[in-house]
């Protein structure tokens, strides 16, 4: 993928006292799989309390799996002040996204949208939503899909306020009877483009 680097004015945190802190979005480098992995377990072990030990090992190794097969379109990474402090990653399909073709999604799917407690609040989420947006676009998409739980209740507040819609017709059930909710967004009509 071509340059995907975006500097956000947003990503100050009000109550930093810090001054200006510099957020670039781009794409991860094939030698950093270990701090992806290391983001991506601190941004989701808030929910390890919530999952059966069996559940959280699988959700872990999932997370590594994720990150070591090149099924993506992209790997994206938010830096903050030159830290990793973020990623989301972006696939072609339902198919590459959960081996699942069956479901039907021709669209770009993100999922693994992650961001460390320290960095929470100060829009880092929404820039990688952003990025994903420009590069779901740029390869000619009219929707970009997600998938979530109930679990996640911030994210999907998140979601709701960029504009994301629920796809009912997309969602399904995990083994252990969780319902996995998925969402669309238009990108004809997305303030995330502007």
């Amino acid at each position: 993928m071509a340059n995907t680097e975006a500097q956000s004015a947003d990503s100050q945190h009000p109550n930093s006292g810090t001054g200006s802190r510099e957020l670039i979005i781009r794409e991860a480098a094939a030698n950093e799989g270990h701090l992806l992995e290391a983001v991506l377990y601190e941004a989701y072990s808030q929910y390890e309390q919530e999952l059966p030990q069996d559940a959280w090992f699988a959700y872990k190794a999932g997370i590594a799996e994720a990150i070591r097969k090149s099924s993506t379109i992209a790997k994206l990474v938010a830096e903050l002040d030159g830290e990793i402090v973020g990623s989301v990653f972006v696939y072609d399909s339902s198919e590459t996204a959960y081996g699942n073709a069956a479901l039907g999604i021709h669209s770009p799917i993100i999922r693994l949208l992650g961001v460390t407690g320290k960095a929470r609040g100060r829009g880092v989420a929404t820039e990688l939503i952003r990025a994903s947006v420009k590069l779901a676009r740029k390869r000619g998409a009219d929707t970009l899909y997600l998938h979530t739980s109930d679990m996640m209740g911030a994210a999907i507040r998140l979601y709701e306020r960029l504009g994301f819609e629920r796809a009912l017709d997309k969602e399904f059930m995990t083994g252990g009877n969780t319902l996995v909710k998925s969402y669309r967004l238009q990108l004809a009509d997305t303030p995330l483009l502007q």
